[in-house]
């Protein structure tokens, strides 16, 4: 029988395949599967589903690579349990792995075999539940849901070589490369996208700004131990994607992401900013202590209502806010906009750190390194509390005549080396320094410096003391007159102290009564200083606030573990 599209019907048992008519180029074999056949992989879907015969797919085939009510497939065998993602119980969230879900189910085994899935309805919660050999995950919502069945038994075996229903690009088979799951160490903050999803962008430019979301998040280095992101979407109204706990691998964020749909409606990304800084960055949504928040708001053109007001309520809530503008309002336009100012007055600081400008969306893979940089540049995250802009730190120096001025500043060296690394500033990290030997002196006070540039120079400019050795004292004299009246401060405090030598009086009393006052103390001792008088001040657990170099110039590879030190110390006191 012919029909009107050029082909006919042929009947296979008790069913009918349609065969489209070909010219005398095409290959002869329908599905012999050698390069040059002509016949759509969806084709060759349909033909073996008529035939009830499973497709193979791949460990990493997800729920919504199915586009069918019902469907029975392969899994391999072989799949490593760790790498499957799975959300939910029972029922599944779409973006699951199938055969990570019927392994989950119990349906199969690691050795794989077939498998019927059936499409549901989405759901707002997907429970994790631990089941043969499998921890499912969360999911607060996802659009589509699957169940998974036992399959009618197949003569195919199930191998490597599935057919893969993502589509992916002819050519060469790509090789998979293990996913680092803990992600970039380095990089650690909690980062919310606010991407546009208004009429003003349009759904092809939407996509674009999707398609660079990806790549920032890749190139971050998504991961449990790394950054961790969410997404939110301005419109009408806003709407949030996903949140920082529902994805802590790059794979499942880019897949969450290119599944968000366009909303349309207007701009209003002051409304969506403020939203974010009060909804998303929450314990229960998986934000983590002493870690950077961080909003990258994406802006085409301009906002349709205030976010001034939203920049002020998100600095409330100790939010750093990046604004990306893409494609800037033309003379024309300017008229429209209510401010012109408006990533000024949204983001932290005007500096030029926290704003970004993308002429169009097109040809953006050059911007994506340089956003990522400024991202993982912790110290400048002046709007949310860190190790880097939240401490107090003392330094207690040291000016005993066995040290000598050559030696005196390579000990101010290495207070500078510390002192540098974190953000110093009039609402950030607060820096002091005394010199000690049988009496001391204040070189400068908490209030008295919040550059550091001005830190830097004064700390190079110290003159040396010369004289005897009374740490005990001198330890009292800095809790007294420079922790005191700073008491009220809501930074930490830390006191580093640096010496040569013994101590002519106590240490023991007045260390006890610093860390009695909050003060944590890190002590560092070079050449005679001795390792009872070092344990004696410095705070618990005594060996990992205690070192000792032979050497004056040993002490550069400290300072690296005295930073560690003092944002490790941070970080507890905040959980």
């Amino acid at each position: 029988m012919e029909n009107n599209v050029g082909g006919s019907y042929r009947s296979l048992g008790a069913s009918k395949e349609f065969v489209p008519r070909r010219s005398p180029s095409v290959v002869r074999c329908l599905f012999c599967g050698v390069r040059g056949s002509f016949v759509s992989k969806n084709l060759r879907f349909a033909f073996l589903q008529s035939r009830k015969v499973p497709i193979p797919i791949t460990c990493f085939t997800r729920g919504l690579d199915i586009r069918k009510e019902k469907a029975d497939v392969l899994c391999p065998g072989g799949c490593s349990l760790e790498e499957f993602s799975v959300f939910g119980n029972i029922v599944y969230a779409s973006v699951s792995s199938i055969c990570g879900a019927a392994v989950h189910r119990g349906v199969i085994g690691t050795s794989g075999g077939p498998v019927r899935v059936y499409s549901l309805p989405g759901r707002e919660n997907y429970s994790s539940v631990a089941a043969n050999g499998i921890q499912s995950q969360t999911l607060s919502r996802w659009s589509a849901s699957f169940a998974v069945t036992k399959g009618k038994s197949s003569t195919q075996e199930a191998t490597g070589r599935a057919v893969s229903t993502a589509n992916p690009p002819s050519g060469k088979r790509l090789k998979k490369t293990p996913e680092k799951k803990t992600g970039n160490k380095d990089c650690k903050a909690d980062i919310a996208f606010l991407i546009d999803g208004s009429f003003n962008i349009g759904q092809r430019r939407f996509n674009l700004q999707k398609n660079f979301v990806g790549k920032v998040a890749l190139m971050l280095g998504v991961g449990t131990e790394g950054p961790h992101v969410g997404l939110v979407q301005a419109s009408e109204h806003p709407k949030i994607e996903f949140y920082l706990k529902n994805f802590t691998s790059a794979k499942d964020v880019l897949f969450a992401i290119k599944e968000v749909g366009f909303r349309g409606g207007n701009s209003n990304t002051g409304k969506a900013l403020k939203h974010t800084a009060q909804k998303f960055f929450t314990a229960d949504t998986g934000v983590r202590k002493g870690i950077p928040k961080v909003v990258v708001v994406f802006i085409d053109g301009w906002p349709s209502d205030d976010i001034e007001e939203a920049g002020i309520v998100a600095r409330e809530f100790g939010v750093n806010v990046f604004i990306v503008s893409v494609a800037k309002p033309i003379p024309e336009e300017l008229g429209m906009v209510q401010d012109v100012a408006f990533v000024d007055k949204a983001v932290c600081r005007n500096n030029g750190f926290f704003s970004y400008h993308m002429p169009n969306w097109f040809g953006t893979t050059k911007y994506v390194k340089p956003l990522v940089q400024k991202l993982c540049t912790h110290e400048q995250m002046m709007c949310s509390k860190t190790c880097y802009n939240s401490v107090n730190i003392a330094f207690l120096i040291d000016g005993s005549s066995s040290v000598g001025d050559s030696n005196f500043r390579l000990m101010l060296e290495f207070v500078s080396n510390i002192a540098k690394t974190f953000e110093i500033s009039d609402i950030g990290a607060k820096i002091a320094a005394v010199q000690f030997t049988y009496d001391q002196r204040t070189e400068f006070s908490f209030t008295d410096y919040n550059t550091k540039e001005n830190v830097l120079a004064v700390l190079a400019n110290i003159r040396y003391m010369s004289g005897g050795t009374a740490t005990g004292d001198a330890i009292s004299f800095t809790v007294r007159n420079v922790f005191g009246p700073i008491r009220d401060s809501p930074n930490k405090n830390f006191l580093v102290i640096v010496t040569d030598g013994q101590s002519y009086d106590d240490v023991r009393g007045p260390a006890a009564a610093a860390h009695d006052a909050g003060i944590t103390i890190f002590s560092v001792g070079v050449a005679w200083a001795p390792l009872d008088d070092l344990k004696d001040m410095a705070s618990k657990p005594k060996e990992s606030h205690a070192f000792f170099t032979r050497e004056f110039t040993g002490l550069e590879p400290i300072v690296s573990d005295v930073i560690r030190g003092i944002c490790r110390d941070f970080l507890e006191s905040q959980q």
